[in-house]
């Protein structure tokens, strides 16, 4: 059977409204049809359709068999999101140039099947077109979908739609031993598919997969709420999760930024087709995002803009390039603001190491990399912020509460073994992202290491995206490393795909 073709209708952009059509449109959204009960598989623009997706599974399926035995088994691509460094490769990687895009959409029943190495900012593009956004969406443009589950994601909704592995119906993986199997919570694969979330690719690599999809409103209304307390902060956000509510005002999403311990600030999203006579802010120009928090109780953007609200200035890292002084913002072109830029400089400088040079030409201790995300328990956050903020030092923090979305059964202690976080519980994830000096005696890695230890007595969890010190051992016990070799011996029993241990810590 051929592709669904859609209804005939006039352009309508979902962030502009009836008569503007996708050329006019600033933020380039696509064609948008009336709303129609019908799956659409390709002749919707933006969609690559079965045929295309088909085409590009065989052809990564000859890339893996062009591989020579008992090599390693790695994608052939040359962009990451992940901070650790990158073993150095000579062997053929896998061929996914073809699994960029969305497969299908289907309005009524609010799901999308999405390709693998399918960018979030190319799928919200989809999606905001018929009025639908992924459950979570990550705050950088370019971090994939499947990059997402196998590696982990959150957002400001995650206090409400856990992560974005929990809204994947089913997936379709090619494993270490080469085989492409489709995996559910239910089904033949359930372990591949309740361990893959945080296996960052050695299980396997997801080709497809299915998931949810909820309404979106046209703005976003925000409120920045200071609170010059962290214990009170703390009680807040607990207060947020429990009730899905502020001050009788529903809550859509929620984060925040500490400043310092008696500055932080509480962002309450909620979304809204009536912009009450205002105009949408816009912080891809010469305004700067997360300074607007201390300067502004009430905000307005687009749903387009609150998504990539962070990706412009990657948080606050942008100002390490000078991209936040208002003398270079204007000379720097727009379509250059965005994470994966900045991301490229970084690398360039890891590359090179100008900066370090500089350094010890003028006598300053060499630096130590910090840039990790952590989920504590939200009564424990209050004590890692002042700890952090004592032991470490480096402002602002950004944090995120998140909760998994349904328990996992009777007598089940957690739903995603690869991270453990205990179903029923409200965690608040903290991120921080930047360099400190190594003091005179110590190593480098002292710092993250006790970070590590301290999420740990505080009963946390630490992301796998950046450098990681743990002992095997303890590895093993905080991301059931024992579950973890189980599933790995039956997907991956030739040992093709690099282990998690071995591509967190040891960076093999």
């Amino acid at each position: 059977m051929g592709p669904t073709r859609p209804r005939a209708a006039p352009d309508r952009c979902f962030q502009c409204g009836p008569g503007h059509n996708q050329g006019q449109c600033a933020k380039n959204i696509v064609r948008h049809p009336t709303a129609t009960p019908d799956r659409y598989v390709g002749s919707v623009t933006g969609l690559v359709g079965q045929h295309a997706h088909e085409a590009a599974v065989h052809r990564l399926r000859q890339s893996y068999e062009a591989i020579p035995a008992g090599a390693p088994v790695r994608l052939a691509k040359r962009t990451s999101n992940l901070f650790r460094p990158r073993a150095d490769v000579t062997t053929p990687g896998l061929d996914v140039s073809g699994l960029r895009g969305v497969v299908a959409l289907d309005p009524r029943a609010r799901t999308a099947d999405v390709q693998g190495m399918c960018t979030y900012e190319d799928l919200v593009d989809v999606t905001l077109a018929h009025g639908l956004m992924p459950l979570v969406v990550p705050q950088l443009r370019t971090i994939t979908l499947g990059g997402a589950v196998t590696g982990l994601g959150i957002e400001s909704t995650s206090f409400r739609n856990g992560l974005p592995h929990e809204s994947v119906l089913e997936m379709d993986v090619l494993t270490g031993a080469g085989d492409l199997v489709t995996a559910t919570r239910d089904g033949d694969h359930a372990d591949l598919f309740t361990t893959f979330p945080n296996s960052y690719g050695s299980l396997g690599y997801a080709t497809r997969l299915r998931i949810e999809l909820e309404p979106v409103s046209r703005y976003v209304a925000l409120r920045h709420v200071r609170f010059d307390d962290l214990d009170a902060l703390a009680k807040a956000v607990d207060g947020i999760v429990a009730d899905r509510s502020w001050e009788g005002t529903r809550i859509d999403g929620v984060d925040g930024v500490v400043f310092e311990p008696g500055e932080a600030y509480l962002t309450l999203a909620t979304w809204t087709h009536d912009p009450g006579g205002a105009t949408p802010s816009d912080y891809t120009g010469q305004d700067v995002y997360y300074r607007s928090l201390q300067r502004r109780e009430t905000d307005l953007l687009t749903c387009h803009d609150y998504l990539w609200r962070w990706d412009t200035d990657w948080f606050w890292c942008s100002r390490a390039f000078g991209a936040q002084d208002p003398r270079v913002r204007r000379l720097w072109p727009r379509r250059y603001r965005r994470s994966d830029v900045y991301h490229r400089l970084v690398g360039l400088e890891n590359r090179l190491g100008l900066v370090a040079r500089v350094d010890r030409w003028r006598g300053r201790p060499a630096r130590e990399r910090v840039i990790q995300d952590v989920e504590v328990p939200v009564e424990n956050l209050a004590a890692f912020l002042r700890w952090f903020d004592d032991a470490v030092g480096m402002r602002p923090v950004w944090l995120c509460p998140l909760r998994l979305r349904e328990p996992t059964g009777p007598g089940s202690a957690t739903a995603w073994p690869s991270y453990p976080l205990l179903p029923g519980t409200t965690y608040v994830n903290a991120g921080f992202w930047g360099t400190v000096p190594i003091a005179p005696g110590a190593r480098d890695g002292d710092v993250n290491r006790a970070v590590e230890a301290r999420v740990t007595e505080l009963g946390g969890h630490k992301s796998l995206y950046s450098d990681a010190y743990y002992d095997r051992a303890t590895f093993d016990r905080l991301y059931d490393g024992a579950n973890l070799a189980r599933v790995k011996d039956t997907y991956d029993p030739e040992g093709r795909l690099t282990g998690l241990y071995e591509k967190a810590v040891t960076r093999r």
